[in-house]
């Protein structure tokens, strides 16, 4: 069993920047492809971006791609989710996952998932 707990989100005005943590609660985290998902009111989860357990591979939604980053500091068992230009349709709760395979946006590919943290964009 992995825990996951994400962290950093909150409110922000648009064109902003927020930092979110996933943060695991097992060493063999290092061994876990990483994803962040994200769930507006009234909509279906989505997928937002992944990496790879060694970091050498990621992958983003069209949507992100070219504001968000994902990173992972396997020593501090924690993966990361850098937001810059934040846009209102951000709005979501944002949930950090992990499974063994690395399958980018497969969302069944994902065996532990965390409660989430709200981001809020504002106008």
């Amino acid at each position: 069993q992995v825990q996951l707990v994400e962290s950093g989100g909150g409110l922000v005005q648009a064109g902003g920047s927020l930092r979110l943590s996933c943060a695991a609660s097992r060493r063999t985290f290092s061994r876990y492809a990483v994803g962040w998902f994200r769930q507006a009111p009234g909509k279906e989860r989505e997928f937002v971006a992944a990496i790879r357990w060694s970091g050498s591979s990621t992958c983003y939604a069209d949507s992100v791609k070219g504001r968000f980053t994902i990173s992972r500091d396997n020593a501090k068992n924690t993966a990361y989710l850098q937001m810059n230009s934040l846009q209102l349709e951000d709005t979501a709760v944002y949930y950090c996952a992990a499974g063994e395979n690395y399958y980018c946006s497969a969302y069944g590919s994902y065996d532990y998932w965390g409660q989430g943290t709200q981001v809020t964009v504002s106008s």
